[in-house]
């Protein structure tokens, strides 16, 4: 694998992504610190389902099923559980050759690829059905010399019920100047549409404009504003519960662009999801620890492209991540980032 990126058994996390000589993301120099001090989700691969599930519960699965998951988050469930899957040894990284990344525009140079694979079993964290679940990651270079990190996520229902809900992504943070903030990065997402929440960030309704600032334009993040925090929508226009199981198929969509005028680093989220989450880092508080400094508040933004947020306790969302024995889950996630 490239030295570019390096990855970590725990959480398949993504640790490092070096650009121009900065690393771009967040995280800590041994696994261990990341086992003591990670709870921001630094870097970690989110599972069964990333972000909120609300009171804790989830519903009307197989056959009207009800089944109570641990609530982390205030009274909902958040990025799985208090052990979800990005606080799990996976097993890997296991090479597994040379793999294009689909969709993506322009040739690939490299394309080395790893791939982590884990056993989540029925009840884990409260879910239905043992799972088996694969990440792999795939690296190179577009011709114009863009670093490419291609994630592509695969999930099956294997026993112990007819249906479950899976909702995956990469919970990195990005910093693309090394310093101590993200204020001066300037941000475009590709959508001014998000799904309003409740106190507890559980969505109230379907999508709507956002009115804090114009995402679909660029904006630049201050010292303390614009603090975001919310799940956007690539397009409303798309119905909802037409939004298969398995994305893979579907386009690349960039959603967000990002660069900072003083390092001179881009950086570009793609994913075939349907929607995603951005957050500018409010409560980050990582204590400095073995010579890494402290990580404060706007240390780093989040990108999570995912499913709709508690889409499997609304009925015209669930279809987006209820996997069925027999189907596949699957979505695919690129960072492209280069320096000037």
């Amino acid at each position: 694998m490239a030295d570019e990126v390096s990855f970590l058994p725990l959480g398949a996390i993504i640790q490092s992504i070096t650009v121009g000589g900065v690393n771009i993301v967040q995280g800590f120099p041994t696994q261990a610190l990341y086992v003591s001090h990670n709870d921001p989700y630094f870097g970690e691969t989110i599972g069964r389902v990333a972000n909120r599930i609300s009171d804790a519960k989830l519903a009307s699965v197989n056959g009207g099923g009800t089944y109570t998951l641990a609530a982390n988050n205030g009274p909902n469930t958040l990025h799985g559980g208090v052990v979800g899957w990005g606080k799990r040894i996976w097993e890997g990284p296991k090479p597994v050759g040379i793999r294009e990344i689909p969709g993506l525009e322009g040739e690939l140079k490299g394309g080395e690829s790893v791939e982590f694979t884990l056993r989540s079993e029925d009840g884990d964290e409260g879910f239905p059905g043992e799972v088996e679940v694969k990440v792999v990651y795939t690296t190179g270079k577009t011709s114009e010399g863009a670093l490419v990190l291609g994630m592509e996520y695969e999930a099956e229902l294997v026993g112990g019920a007819e249906e479950t809900v899976i909702n995956m992504t990469n919970h990195s943070y990005f910093n693309l100047t090394g310093g101590p903030s993200i204020e001066g990065t300037v941000v475009q997402l590709c959508t001014p549409s998000y799904l309003p929440v409740d106190n507890g960030g559980i969505p109230t309704g379907g999508p709507t404009p956002f009115a804090k600032v114009a995402t679909n334009e660029q904006f630049t993040l201050g010292a303390q504003e614009p603090d975001i925090d919310d799940c956007f929508v690539v397009d409303p226009s798309t119905p909802p519960n037409s939004v298969p199981i398995d994305t893979r198929s579907r386009p690349l969509v960039a959603l967000v662009k990002a660069h900072h005028p003083e390092s001179k680093i881009h950086l570009e989220v793609h994913s075939t999801e349907p929607a995603f989450q951005y957050y500018t880092g409010k409560y980050i508080d990582v204590p400095a620890v073995d010579g890494v400094p402290a990580r404060a508040a706007r240390s780093g933004f989040c990108v999570e492209p995912s499913r709709f947020v508690n889409a499997c306790n609304v009925e015209d969302w669930k279809n987006q991540v209820l996997l069925k024995k027999g189907e596949k889950y699957g979505c695919r996630i690129v960072y492209k980032a280069w320096k000037e």
